[in-house]
């Protein structure tokens, strides 16, 4: 699924484990840093289930040219209602697995 998009810009997508109730989220931006904003309400997530989101991000001082190498792991709590706001470095992106 795609979850948000701009083609030659940006795209965040999703995909269901098979047989499991885990998703995967990745996104990736080109030479502008930006901030995704990826509603989990587009996916069919159980009403109700809180899920852990395991968060693969770019460091606040990563950068393609200057720092690709800064990444922070981080674990937060989601529903289907929840929106996540992830910081994207420039050429940068982000992986989310929901379990």
């Amino acid at each position: 699924k795609v979850l948000e998009a701009e083609p030659g810009d940006y795209i965040t997508t999703a995909r269901k484990a098979k047989g499991q109730d885990r998703w995967f989220i990745g996104a990736i931006t080109d030479e502008n840093e930006r901030t995704a904003l990826i509603d989990l309400s587009k996916l069919p997530l159980k009403d109700g289930k809180e899920y852990t989101a395991v968060i693969y991000a770019d460091g606040a001082d990563a950068s393609w040219d200057e720092n690709p190498q800064s990444y922070t792991i981080s674990t937060k709590k989601v529903n289907s209602k929840s929106t996540l706001e992830i910081h994207l470095a420039k050429s940068g992106g982000c992986a989310i697995e929901l379990k």
